[in-house]
């Protein structure tokens, strides 16, 4: 059975899903990350040129900084959430319970099979509505790496090495031109998880066909038009029956380790979006106080973390891992708990890309509803004993980045100090 949620592609992930459970090149907007606080008291916001020339003084202070962005044309103040963007989490994680109701264990990251003495690990996911800003951009070479990211880096939680990938390519027209592009940054990621790209299915939809679906469905505006396309993908991997990435180990008091991404990834591309039309701003336009472009910096690929991952596995101590997509921390690291437990996030313990200060400033978002709805430059959460912690931060400061975010305790849910 597939489901489809064009509103969220998290919940065809949750709904498939069976069970709780690489080294990458630093993205423009991880390079110029930095350990920032935002001037809350500003009532507006000054021009760009203002805005920079602080931002570059901001750049030579040791010991933090305060930033202004500038919302060009922007006249309104309401505060944006996910929710007004079009994304409802609460009705996604609802709609899950419900469904966990008919098939239990429902709620995790990938799908496990039983397979003699191993699992078969599987996941499937698209990459939203980011696909919208490839077709504005004009950059199609490295969605296709965020297409394998999504799934791979989903079954790598369970401990799982992916054994191949496939796609599905749908559009109104193919442009084979376009389709190549797309499609070799699908062999991009499969390289960079080190699993097979089996091929797939590339469907083109006949205009007359087109029109009959459009005029009788009304829950996919603007989709297959000229020059675009769709994209999901599903991932198999394989995981030893006794190397099972569950979670059932953990205890109060183990550590959580934060491994940082590359951007915005593939999940709230909606409240992007949103934001950007606010900022009165193009895609073209150097994003405040970086040497990026707004496209460069939200089309940057999502980090693969499945050779990482399986290298810290290798070496012990990892007792649960959560893939921090949508739903934020807020939703994804207690996915990976035992009944009874929570985390304690310290929020100042890793650099915060600019580019998600912009996205909060611009759209005066609210801190939890950032929390909910990005990775605010953590990508994957590893829980780990402390002696454990210890390896990998002291690994983490030559071979990758690695942060302390935080700790396991009693109760439940996600706390912020």
């Amino acid at each position: 059975m597939t489901i489809t949620f064009r509103a969220n592609t998290d919940l065809s992930r949750c709904v498939a899903c069976s069970i709780r459970p690489s080294d990458h090149n630093s993205s423009p907007t991880q390079r110029y990350a930095r350990r920032c606080t935002f001037n809350r008291s500003a009532n507006g916001f000054q021009p760009l040129s203002v805005a920079s020339n602080q931002l570059g003084s901001a750049r030579r202070m040791r010991n933090g900084c305060h930033r202004v962005f500038s919302m060009m044309k922007n006249s309104s103040s309401e505060s944006l959430t996910y929710k007004d963007a079009g994304v409802d989490i609460d009705a996604g994680s609802e709609l899950v319970r419900r469904i966990a109701k008919m098939a239990p264990g429902i709620g995790g990251f990938g799908g496990l099979f039983p397979l003699g003495d191993s699992y078969l690990v599987a996941g499937t996911d698209g990459v939203g509505t980011k696909l919208k800003l490839a077709f504005e951009t004009g950059i199609h070479e490295t969605i296709g790496v965020d297409l394998v990211a999504m799934s791979v880096n989903d079954i790598v939680t369970s401990g799982a090495k992916p054994l191949f990938f496939l796609d599905y390519f749908a559009t109104s027209h193919l442009d084979v031109d376009l389709a190549e592009k797309v499609i070799k940054g699908i062999v991009d990621g499969c390289q960079q998880s080190d699993c097979t790209l089996l091929g797939g299915e590339v469907l083109v939809v006949f205009y007359l066909i087109l029109f009959l679906f459009f005029y009788c469905t009304a829950e996919m505006p603007d989709f297959y038009a000229d020059g675009e396309y769709d994209l999901s993908g599903f991932a198999v991997g394989i995981v030893k029956r006794d190397a099972v990435i569950n979670g059932r180990d953990i205890v109060a008091g183990d550590v959580l380790i934060g491994l940082p991404s590359s951007g915005v990834h593939s999940n709230g591309f909606s409240l992007v979006r949103r934001v950007l039309s606010r900022s009165g701003l193009s895609l073209k336009d150097k994003l405040p106080g970086e040497d990026v472009t707004l496209g460069e910096a939200l089309m940057a690929p999502t980090v693969i973390y499945v050779k990482q991952v399986l290298d810290l596995i290798s070496k012990g101590g990892i007792k649960g891992i959560a893939h921090i997509t949508g739903g934020g921390f807020t939703d994804n690291i207690p996915r990976v708990f035992p009944n009874g437990l929570g985390a304690v996030i310290h929020s100042n313990s890793w650099n915060v890309p600019t580019l998600f200060e912009w996205i909060q400033e611009v759209g005066k978002i609210d801190d939890a509803e950032m929390r909910r709805t990005f990775n605010m430059g953590i990508g994957m959460v590893l829980v780990v004993s402390k002696e454990a912690a210890h390896r990998i931060l002291e690994d983490g400061d030559g071979a990758y980045k690695a942060y302390h975010i935080g700790e396991v305790v009693g109760g439940g849910g996600v706390s912020y100090h």
